[in-house]
Formats: structure tokens, C-alpha cells, sequence
């Protein structure tokens, strides 16, 4: 096993590469985006973040622009910066805060809501060990770049078929980031009048294809 593993010094900069490698592989990979296109995307469009580290029965790493208070106690924060977008990797585990140490299941809504976080810019999950490793981290920076690019694009589309629905848009959007599937299921049903099925088990993201696939045929 790796030793690394046992050691938190270690384990923390480990978990510090990790996020520094998704983030410089998402701001390099967008690079050639038109200007506006590229500061509209949530990383991009943050500037300043904070990066949680939880340890629950996997690891999350969930990027917010909510405000946390000053590290304290056992709190470690690690500062990283590139291409004009600034990050703080927070850490916590049950030693830190308990509530982590009792969850019989982790959830990316549970782990969230056990953080307070709300504003979400992106929220992952990682296997301790091998998942960790800089080729997966590359991976999952060029991933989520595609993702937001997309999914940017795609919102762009709806509010130009729904110019009065906006804001009801920009909520289905964020439900399809944080993958909050019954919040996206009604907005999707009220954007389209009922004829996205409220009640099927699809999930946020395919809910806003169904969405962009009704309004623009």
C-alpha cells in the first residue's frame, strides 16, 4: 500500500496535485474559446474558489464561491493560483468535523448539505489510492471543461427559444451541474409545459436535453 496514504502531510499534497492538475487541464484545455464564451464557464467564471477536500466513505471535492470562515484548529488550507483563477484546497475528515465520520452512505447532496455548502461549482468524486493519480486528474479536468462548454452552450439555446424564462433556465442549469434530479425534473415539465415528463427517473442532465430537444424542434 502506499504510504502516503497513512501519512495526512502526504495525503494532503497529494489531494493538492490532484485538484491543481483537473483545474490547470481545464483552464489550459479552454483556452481557444472565444473570450466570452470562456470567462461564462463556472471555473473560469469563479475567479476565487474554495476547493473542500471531505472525507466521507469516498473523497469529494467540491469547489464553492461560498464564503468559509478563516482555517481554525486542526484546519488545513493549501493556495494554489493559474491563469487568473485562484484556489484554496480546504480539508476535512471526521477528525475535523464528526458529522464526515457517521455517514452510513455519502451521497454527493448528502456531503453538501452535511458541508452547508450550496454554491457548487463543481462537485467530484475520487477513489483513495489509484484515483488519485495525475492521468486521472487530466482526465477529469478535460471532462469537466467539455461538460461546462456544453452545457453552456445548450443553455444559451434554451433562453434563446424561452427569451421570458430565464431565470426558470438558469435554475434547470444549475440543477443539471450539481445533479439535483427532482428540482431539474419540474423546472424541465414547467419549461416545457408538461411535455418533459415530471415523473420518469431520468437524471438533471438528460432532463435539460429533453428540454433543449422540445424547445428548438
Amino acid at each position: 500500500m502506499n504510504e502516503s496514504l497513512n501519512d495526512p502531510a502526504s495525503m494532503r499534497e497529494l489531494v493538492r496535485d490532484y485538484v491543481r492538475a483537473v483545474h490547470t487541464t481545464y483552464l489550459d484545455h479552454v483556452q481557444h474559446l472565444p473570450p466570452a464564451e470562456r470567462g461564462g464557464l463556472p471555473l473560469v467564471a469563479a475567479g476565487d474558489l474554495t476547493v473542500v477536500a471531505a472525507a466521507a466513505r469516498r473523497l469529494h471535492l467540491v469547489a464553492t464561491t461560498d464564503p468559509l470562515p478563516a482555517p481554525s484548529g486542526p484546519e488545513v488550507e493549501l493556495v494554489d493560483e493559474h491563469l487568473g483563477v485562484r484556489w484554496r484546497v480546504r480539508f476535512y475528515d471526521p477528525s475535523v468535523l464528526p458529522e464526515l465520520g457517521v455517514l452510513d452512505e455519502d451521497p454527493p447532496d448528502v456531503v453538501r448539505r452535511v458541508l452547508g455548502i450550496s454554491d457548487t461549482v463543481y462537485h467530484l468524486t475520487v477513489a483513495i489510492g489509484g484515483g488519485l493519480s495525475g492521468h486521472h486528474a487530466s482526465h477529469s479536468g478535460v471532462a469537466l471543461a467539455n461538460q461546462h462548454s456544453q452545457m453552456g452552450r445548450d443553455l444559451e439555446r434554451i433562453r434563446r427559444a424561452l427569451p421570458r424564462q430565464r431565470e426558470v433556465v438558469d435554475e434547470l442549469g444549475i440543477c443539471a451541474r450539481l445533479g439535483l434530479d427532482r428540482a431539474a425534473a419540474l423546472l424541465a415539465a414547467d419549461l416545457t409545459s408538461g411535455r418533459v415528463d415530471a415523473e420518469s427517473g431520468a437524471p438533471a442532465a438528460a432532463r435539460m436535453d429533453a428540454v433543449l430537444r422540445d424547445v428548438t424542434r
